[in-house]
C-alpha cells in the first residue's frame, strides 16, 4: 500500500519541500498543494524512472562520496589555475573510456559524476559498446584521464553495486 502511495519517498520528500522553499510557503493551502504535487508527480513520472540496483555496499558508497567531493574541491582548484593561467598550456581532448559496468543506471551515474567534476563532462554513454565519451579541459595523457575515471569512480560504483 505504501508503495502505491508513494513510489519514490525521497522523490516526493525532494518535491515537497523544493515547493515550500519556492512558494515561501507560509500558508496552510500552499502546503497541501505542495503535499498534492508531492504525492502525484512521482507517481504520474513512475514509468519514466528505472529500476535503480541495491546498494550492497554502503560502506564503500560513503568512501566513494568523500572521495567524490575531495575531487571536486581538488578539480575546482585545478581548473580556476589553469582558466586564469595561459591557455595555449591546455591540452582539451575527447577521450572514449571503456567501461566494465553493464548496468544502465550505474553508468548513467558514472557519467553523472564525471560531469559533476569539474574539467570534465561526459557526453555520452554508448550502451550497445559500453563507452563513455568524455570531453577534458585538460588531458595531455587521455591514458591517465581513462585509468583515473576507472581507478577512482568506475571501480567503486562497481563495488557498491555489485555490477
Amino acid at each position: 500500500m505504501r508503495r502505491r502511495l508513494l513510489p519514490r519517498p525521497l522523490l516526493s520528500l525532494s518535491v515537497f519541500v523544493v515547493w515550500a522553499l519556492i512558494t515561501n510557503a507560509a500558508s496552510l493551502a500552499l502546503l497541501a498543494l505542495g503535499a498534492l504535487l508531492a504525492l502525484v508527480i512521482p507517481r504520474l513520472t513512475a514509468p519514466f524512472w528505472p529500476q535503480p540496483p541495491r546498494l550492497v555496499r554502503p560502506l564503500a558508497a560513503l568512501r566513494f562520496l568523500a572521495v567524490f567531493a575531495f575531487d571536486i574541491v581538488t578539480a575546482n582548484w585545478r581548473v580556476a589555475r589553469q582558466v586564469v593561467g595561459p591557455l595555449h598550456r591546455l591540452s582539451p581532448a575527447f577521450v572514449e573510456v571503456p567501461l566494465e559496468l553493464r548496468d544502465p543506471f550505474v553508468a548513467t551515474l558514472l557519467a553523472s559524476v564525471v560531469s559533476l567534476t569539474p574539467g570534465t563532462v561526459a557526453i555520452d554513454v554508448d550502451r550497445r559498446d559500453w563507452i563513455l565519451l568524455v570531453h577534458a579541459l585538460d588531458a595531455p595523457d587521455p591514458r591517465a584521464l581513462i585509468d583515473e575515471i576507472k581507478e577512482r569512480y568506475e571501480q567503486p560504483l562497481r563495488e557498491i553495486f555489485a555490477c
